[in-house]
């Protein structure tokens, strides 16, 4: 994990669970980034209190408020973090927020698809969008030709419930919305890492594993995997990401896993 050597990261749903855990692991890396920008919806709500504790203690956290479904927040966000950041670019953007409904197959509502969608898929989309020009910033003044989380890279925060080919959990819990939704994010980093290569930009997706987060216990079973396991192992996938992992699906520990 200590050679992953990004100047400048920024985290979505950073106050709690999956996301809260790669901002804390950022900051006790040995050579932790000059910044580490950890964006959620409510930074002064209660579930943000652990986020808030840690900010006294680390000058190079920056709290940053954004609804990732929200164009004229996810804007104002870059611009804060353009600010921070004075001419230099992005180097790591990691899409985690998401949410999940336990809803079945046959009482999935329009309203819990849209909702979750647009969180799940659309946010990614836009705050991608929103950074791309930091990103590309980033990638620029890189010493480097060759793709890398340390140069430039959009990592999308996926699930295996997403792939199509291999169905898991379906008899524990069917989370279609958020399924559909995985699925869609998927195809998102495929086409990012399409469109963004000639940039010098890497693009992946990840499958955290089955944590012990909210979403993790709504199935009903305690989770295998502590959320510190998992971002660990995560970190230590991102500083192995080279040229030929851009456009991949990969786990936790950096398993290829099936659309």
């Amino acid at each position: 994990m200590g050679g992953l050597g990004v100047r400048s990261a920024l985290v979505t749903g950073a106050n709690r669970g999956i996301g809260l855990g790669i901002v804390k692991q950022l900051l006790q890396i040995p050579n932790q980034p000059e910044w580490v920008f950890a964006a959620c919806r409510d930074p002064k709500g209660e579930q943000a209190q652990e986020l808030q504790q840690l900010a006294p203690k680390h000058p190079n956290l920056v709290i940053i408020p954004v609804e990732v479904t929200d164009p004229v927040s996810i804007q104002a966000a870059a611009a804060r973090v353009r600010e921070h950041l004075k001419g230099s670019g992005l180097n790591l953007l990691i899409n985690n927020a998401g949410i999940a409904k336990v809803i079945s197959l046959d009482t999935e509502t329009v309203e819990n698809m849209s909702q979750v969608y647009a969180t799940n898929t659309t946010g990614p989309l836009l705050v991608s969008q929103a950074f791309l020009p930091l990103l590309k910033k980033a990638a620029q003044g890189s010493s480097t030709s060759e793709l890398s989380c340390s140069k430039a890279a959009i990592i999308n925060m996926s699930s295996i419930v997403g792939s199509i080919e291999k169905i898991c959990f379906w008899d524990n819990v069917q989370y279609i919305s958020y399924r559909c939704s995985k699925a869609a994010l998927n195809m998102l980093i495929k086409c990012q890492s399409l469109g963004y290569r000639q940039y010098g930009i890497l693009c992946a997706a990840l499958h955290p594993g089955w944590v012990q987060t909210d979403t993790g216990n709504s199935a009903g079973h305690k989770p295998p995997l502590t959320v510190d396991v998992s971002v660990q192992g995560m970190l230590n996938v991102l500083c192995s990401l080279s040229e030929k992992d851009t456009g991949t699906f990969l786990d936790w520990e950096g398993k290829a896993l099936p659309w």
